[in-house]
């Protein structure tokens, strides 16, 4: 039985979860259209699970990327046109905010927010990173933001039961944290880092996989498959019921397999990066069956992890004292990493 403790915790999580009153069930849609596919298909689910196998053989080429050549920095606000181009012009130009810290011997840390942050949301965490001395440059999700197109008041399209659009907004969101990486590596950092927090750790995971430049990573909430968080998640309920009746939870998990972090474990084999991976032992979003399994394996992969499980849960990490603890606890470990 739960203790009175973890009650009191799960109440605050349902209390903080049910604040957002902007939440829509969206009808299920295959979304072939956002894979470059012909949407007339008369087998779907067969075109979508044939090209998710092939894109995780050459998850290379599906996750490659040309380098932007319109990066614009305007009183810390960095601007450039996304690698990956879709329908919403809005979203093709990618939004950072840069943080420089005067002391940063060469160490910057890329930030990658949740699903639904605000652009304001993480400036606190990229202040106290200029305090440890390490430089921040915090970028807006795919459809975040000013990345919002007018018809959305929530980022309804980077997760939402459309399997294709889904997929896409995480190659782009990967796609735009390593033209990121590149930006920072042309100010002369040379001592990079990525730090996500919930959607923004995937996103995080995905681009360190796929990019050797990261030294060490923070994955504040992490889980294995991106399907089975949107299928028990307390913040994905609504997502879920778009899916119910038509697809399972199995289902679910091989077409998002593309977008998992646990499908890219064995790129970490021998890369020497160090993570830490942050998580709510009370978590009813990013279940902590989900975040030690995701442990165990980077382990058995050879990867050095850290671990700080806080007395927390999901949307509790963002409240005081926990996201000072949450805070400090992810600061410390860049410094000492970076």
């Amino acid at each position: 039985m739960p203790s009175p403790y973890a009650r009191w915790i799960d109440r605050w999580e349902n209390e903080l979860a049910a604040r957002d009153s902007g939440r829509m069930v969206r009808p299920f849609e295959w979304g072939l259209e956002w894979l470059g596919m012909d949407p007339a298909t008369p087998d779907p689910a067969g075109a979508i699970s044939e090209a998710v196998s092939r894109w995780v053989a050459d998850s290379a080429k599906f996750y490659s990327y040309e380098t932007p050549a319109d990066y614009r920095l305007e009183a810390g606000h960095l601007t450039f046109t996304s690698p990956v181009a879709t329908p919403h012009q809005e979203n093709n130009t990618v939004h950072a905010t840069y943080f420089p810290a005067p002391r940063a011997r060469g160490r910057a840390v890329l930030v990658l927010p949740q699903w639904n942050a605000g652009e304001e949301g993480h400036r606190g965490l990229c202040k106290l990173l200029n305090w440890f001395g390490i430089s921040a440059l915090d970028m807006s999700l795919a459809y975040h933001g000013r990345r919002m197109p007018p018809e959305l008041s929530r980022a309804d399209y980077h997760v939402s039961s459309n399997i294709g659009r889904t997929i896409n907004a995480c190659r782009q969101s990967v796609a735009d944290a390593r033209a990121c990486l590149d930006w920072l590596e042309r100010q002369g950092y040379e001592r990079i880092g990525v730090l996500g927090t919930s959607l923004g750790s995937c996103i995080a995971f995905i681009a360190a996989a796929h990019d050797k430049r990261p030294r060490a990573a923070v994955y504040n909430h992490a889980s294995t498959f991106f399907g089975d968080v949107v299928w028990t998640g307390l913040a994905t309920r609504h997502v879920r019921e778009g899916f119910e009746g038509v697809l399972t939870a199995g289902e679910l998990r091989h077409y998002w397999k593309i977008i998992s972090p646990f499908t890219f474990l064995e790129k970490m084999k021998g890369r020497g990066m160090r993570s830490l991976i942050v998580w709510g032992r009370y978590d009813t979003t990013f279940l902590p069956c989900f975040t030690r399994e995701m442990i165990a394996a980077l382990r058995e992969c050879g990867g050095l992890v850290e671990t700080a499980a806080l007395p927390c849960g999901h949307y509790t990490m963002g409240q005081f004292p926990f996201n000072l603890m949450d805070g400090f606890t992810m600061c410390r470990f860049v410094s000492r990493n970076l």
